[in-house]
């Protein structure tokens, strides 16, 4: 029987291509959004996916005009499946938003908005072209899972990462030094990448190695 991954959403739409890219290396995803009576019982891993902005206020600041209207029972949804998923030791794969709240979760704090440039713009097409370099930091667990020292991305986002959470290591910076890819090297699987490999994984090989390495720890 296929390991089963619990995948976290809100919107149907942005769903799809985590499953693929679970399927993709033998995992069957199992959706679950707020309100759903899906435990981690019933699930052997738990990847956390991308969307809307965090609250600030679970990092202690108050919005900024630029920050979106927060979904408090996604939050709070995901925060308690990611406790109980650190205390279990159970995989974790966090993207996105899912790095963001990682972060938050261990006492970390965000920038709520970059500069309006290229690379961190929203884009909504051909969302698995690269966007920038990725410097992978060595002897990290990420750099062991991608067996690169840097790779190609398609990050897009207006959110980053600022204090890094207590417990946290930093696994990739961009050029401009913004946090990229976050772990915990104490527990079995969790890492963290603030790109979408999910829109990569069927056409880049390395992107499709993230996947298949949060498989085999499952």
């Amino acid at each position: 029987m296929n390991k089963r991954v619990g995948v976290t959403f809100s919107k149907e739409d942005r769903v799809k291509p985590y499953e693929e890219a679970l399927r993709l290396v033998g995992v069957e995803p199992v959706r679950i959004s707020p309100g759903d009576n899906i435990g981690l019982d019933q699930v052997d891993g738990l990847l956390l996916t991308g969307g809307t902005d965090l609250n600030p206020a679970l990092y202690g600041q108050p919005p900024r005009p630029e920050t979106e209207a927060p979904d408090d029972p996604r939050d709070a949804m995901e925060s308690a499946l990611l406790r109980q998923a650190l205390d279990r030791d159970m995989p974790v794969l966090a993207i996105c938003r899912g790095l963001q709240l990682l972060n938050v979760a261990h006492g970390g704090t965000l920038v709520q908005h970059l500069p309006n440039t290229p690379k961190h713009e929203r884009r909504d097409t051909e969302r698995r072209d690269p966007v920038h370099e990725v410097v992978i930091a060595p002897g990290s667990r990420l750099a062991g899972v991608l067996e690169r020292e840097t790779a190609a991305v398609n990050s897009r986002h207006h959110q980053a990462v600022d204090r890094v959470g207590a417990g946290l290591s930093v696994a990739g910076r961009d050029e401009e030094g913004l946090v990229e890819a976050l772990e915990r090297s104490d527990k079995r699987f969790v890492v963290a990448v603030q790109w979408h490999p999910e829109d990569q994984a069927s056409s880049d090989p390395v992107q499709r190695r993230l996947f298949q390495k949060f498989a085999q720890s499952l």
